[in-house]
C-alpha cells in the first residue's frame, strides 16, 4: 500500500505539525499550500527538522485545477488530510462571503479529485465551534449541531455535511473529521510554530508578541462572562498532540475495509477547560515574564464556555493528549524567541 498522504495547508500551523509526525509515523507526505496562512520558510524548516526533502507545490485549491496538476505528479496517494481553509472567526464575521467561498469550494474539488482517482482515506480539519454555546459541559459527539456564531464555524459545519453526503453515496470512501478544540503550542526544537501573518486572531501569539514587544497591549475580550473569573473557558490543546491525532486517524482508515464508505467525527481536546486569565497566569509563571494585558468589552462570535469530552477518541483511536497547557506556553515561548 502507498504512504503517500496528501496534507493540505501543509505549511500552516497544524499541517506543518502533521507533516513532521506523519514522517515520524513512517509515511510520505506531500505539502499542498496557497501561502495565505504561511510562508514558504517553514518548507525550509521542515527539511531541517525531518532531514527530508518533502514534496511541496504551490497551488489554491479553489482552482478546479489544481489537484489535476498533483495528481499528475504524484501516482498512488494513499489519503488526504485536509487543512487548506481560511481560519479566523473574527474575520469571518467581517467577510463572509470570501469564507464561505474559500472554504467549501476548496472542499468540493479535494473530494472531486477523491472520487476521480479513487482516494479513499480522507481526514477533515474540522473544529468545536460546530457546537455553538453547548447548553451541557463538556461536549460529546452526540451533542448536536448549536447555534453557531460565525460564518467560519458554519463552513465547518457545512464540510462536515457535505462529507457525510459523499461517504454515503460514494460506497467507499472513508472519512474522519476532527473536531479541534483549541490548539496552541509550537514544536519543542523551535523550528515550526504559528506564523500568524499581521496581527494575531488567535490568543497564545499575541500573548507571546506582546511578552517580547511585537504588541504594545493584550486585550482580554470580557470578563463578565458567566464563568469563574469572567473571562471565556477554552480546552487548549498542544498542537503535536493534535498533530499525532491526524496520524492515528489515518491509520484507522487504512484499516478498515477498502470496499466499504464511513464517517465519524471525533473531538480532539484535552477535556479540560481553561480561562483566558488563567492562560495568562500560567504564560507568566512557566515562563517568567510579564505581560501588559486589559479588559476590554466582549467580542462579536466568541463562545463563552467549551471544552471536549474525549472518551470516543480515546476508546476508538487509542489517542490521548500527553502534553499540557504549561508545556504548550514554554514551546511558544521559545518558538517566539527564535522568530
Amino acid at each position: 500500500m502507498s504512504k503517500k498522504i496528501l496534507v493540505t495547508g501543509g505549511l500552516g500551523f497544524i499541517g506543518s505539525h502533521t507533516v513532521v509526525e506523519l514522517l515520524n509515523a513512517g509515511y510520505e507526505p506531500i505539502i499542498v499550500d496557497n501561502l495565505h496562512n504561511s510562508e514558504l520558510k517553514v518548507l525550509d524548516n521542515l527539511t531541517i527538522l525531518t532531514g527530508k526533502k518533502i514534496p511541496f507545490y504551490q497551488l489554491d485549491l479553489c482552482q478546479t485545477d489544481a489537484m489535476q496538476t498533483i495528481i499528475n505528479e504524484e501516482k498512488n496517494i494513499n489519503g488526504i488530510i485536509h487543512f487548506a481553509a481560511l481560519k479566523s472567526v473574527n474575520e469571518s464575521v467581517n467577510f463572509p462571503l470570501q469564507y464561505y467561498k474559500n472554504n467549501i469550494s476548496s472542499l468540493l474539488n479535494v473530494l472531486e479529485a477523491c472520487q476521480t482517482y479513487n482516494i479513499q482515506n480522507f481526514v477533515f480539519s474540522s473544529s468545536c465551534t460546530v457546537y455553538g454555546q453547548p447548553e451541557k459541559l463538556p461536549v460529546n459527539e452526540l451533542t448536536e449541531y448549536g447555534n453557531i456564531a460565525s460564518p467560519y464555524g458554519n463552513t465547518k459545519k457545512i464540510g462536515e455535511e457535505i462529507l457525510k453526503d459523499f461517504a454515503q453515496i460514494s460506497g467507499k470512501i472513508k472519512v474522519i473529521s476532527l473536531r479541534y478544540f483549541n490548539p496552541v503550542g509550537a514544536h519543542s526544537s523551535g523550528l515550526i510554530g504559528e506564523l500568524p501573518k499581521g496581527v494575531p486572531s488567535n490568543l497564545v501569539p499575541f500573548i507571546t508578541q506582546t511578552a517580547i514587544g511585537k504588541r504594545a497591549e493584550l486585550k482580554v475580550f470580557g470578563d463578565d462572562y458567566n464563568t469563574p473569573d469572567g473571562s471565556c473557558i477554552r480546552d487548549f490543546i498542544h498542537v503535536v498532540d493534535l498533530a499525532k491525532a491526524h496520524v492515528k486517524s489515518i491509520n484507522y482508515l487504512e484499516n478498515l475495509n477498502q470496499n466499504t464508505s464511513f464517517y465519524d467525527d471525533f473531538n480532539v481536546g484535552t477535556g479540560r477547560g481553561t480561562s483566558v486569565l488563567e492562560l495568562i497566569n500560567c504564560f507568566e509563571e512557566v515562563n517568567q515574564v510579564k505581560l501588559n494585558y486589559k479588559i476590554v468589552g466582549r467580542r462579536e462570535g466568541d463562545i463563552e464556555n467549551i471544552y471536549a469530552e474525549t472518551h470516543k477518541i480515546s476508546n476508538v483511536l487509542g489517542w490521548k493528549s500527553e502534553l499540557s497547557v504549561s508545556d504548550a506556553l514554554k514551546d511558544a515561548w521559545n518558538w517566539e524567541m527564535k522568530l
